[in-house]
């Protein structure tokens, strides 16, 4: 045995205490949806602890403009958890893969001024996600629809994936809108969005 070596400390054990220490610590500011179903895991039940580090407990600290699930407007019976990290503030809301086409969740930010705003979707991602979530952004020149696969992972800080650049009016006249149509194959996750402004629109590429 080499003499200089410490011994080796259990490595689970100590994710855990650390999971559940990130996972126990209420987000400032922040209260559960009053619509949206309560967590049904104990604190610290994750699924993917080397993801816990990356869990945003408080949105005030991000950039741009950040509007959570515990703002959100909620059509249908949504509930939240904590199973599976990263997420942004107290947990996210999944559809409980029941009454597919029937329930949604609005996120309406506040723009300040009017300009271009690059839009990115907070969700957690595994298998039991849906492939083929409908995310609508509400903007200036219209709507826009996407399908976002959610069992991929996130690109920007394992979080985040960006819907697009998009032009927005002042004041609260855009939204996005995660819908479950079209969604048998998995949840669908309802977490948070961000607008990030950018100084110029997109260019497309010949």
């Amino acid at each position: 045995m080499n003499p200089t070596r410490h011994p080796t400390r259990p490595v689970l054990p100590l994710l855990c205490a650390f999971a559940c220490a990130v996972i126990a610590a209420p987000a400032p500011k922040l209260a559960p949806h009053p619509d949206a179903s309560p967590n049904t895991h104990a604190p610290g039940e994750v699924d993917r602890l080397e993801l816990v580090p990356f869990i945003v407990a408080d949105p005030a600290i991000l950039p741009g403009i950040v509007v959570d699930e515990t703002a959100a407007t909620l059509v249908g019976k949504w509930q939240y958890s904590m199973h599976t990290p990263p997420y942004v503030g107290l947990g996210y809301l999944h559809d409980l893969r029941a009454d597919k086409g029937a329930k949604s969740a609005t996120f309406t930010p506040e723009f300040p001024r009017a300009g271009w705003y690059e839009v990115r979707l907070a969700h957690c991602s595994n298998v039991r996600r849906t492939t083929t979530a409908p995310i609508t952004i509400r903007h200036a020149d219209g709507e826009t629809t996407v399908r976002v696969n959610q069992r991929e992972e996130p690109p920007h800080a394992r979080l985040w994936r960006t819907l697009g650049t998009f032009r927005f009016a002042a004041g609260r006249t855009g939204f996005v809108r995660i819908g479950n149509a079209g969604t048998a194959d998995g949840y669908v996750i309802a977490d948070a969005v961000q607008f990030l402004p950018v100084s110029a629109p997109p260019t497309s590429t010949p």
